[in-house]
């Protein structure tokens, strides 16, 4: 319950800078792990970066790329390979939120431990998915 209150409070709080984009936690996860990478990263980097699956960070990502906030190039010799890199806009909306939103996140973390707090954000995001079946939403249209 603990996590919940503090889920929602963040996102009331930072809800009017997201919605233009309509993030979930799990595409913000993708975003703050591309924007604390010195390089461009792979999906499979990116999965372990914030412990999803990579068919999940391939959705992400595919979402995050339609809104222009990171960019996908190939890599020549396997053209089914691509490096994935924030944007300029990916990079303006990491620098307007990340400066409140890891902070609150550093406290929610450092209270759950990251480990604990990373399945429990997979648990309530399965949780919400499930909410959205029942509710008459297919599975994944649920926010």
């Amino acid at each position: 319950m603990a996590l919940l209150g503090a889920r929602e409070a963040t996102m009331q709080r930072f809800r009017p800078m997201l919605a233009e984009f309509e993030l979930t936690e799990q595409q913000w996860r993708v975003l703050r792990a591309l924007a604390s990478a010195d390089e461009p990263l792979e999906v499979t980097e990116v999965a372990a970066r914030t412990k999803l699956l990579p068919p999940s960070v391939s959705r992400i990502v595919a979402r995050l790329a339609d809104h222009h906030l990171i960019e996908r190039t190939t890599v020549e010799h396997d053209q089914r390979r691509a490096t994935l890199r924030l944007t300029r806009k990916g990079r303006g909306l990491i620098t307007r939120v990340a400066p409140h939103s890891e902070r609150i996140y550093a406290e929610i973390e450092s209270a759950f431990g990251p480990a604990r707090l990373s399945r429990l954000l997979d648990e309530l995001q399965y949780l919400t998915a499930i909410a959205g079946t029942t509710a008459g939403e297919p599975a994944g249209e649920a926010s």
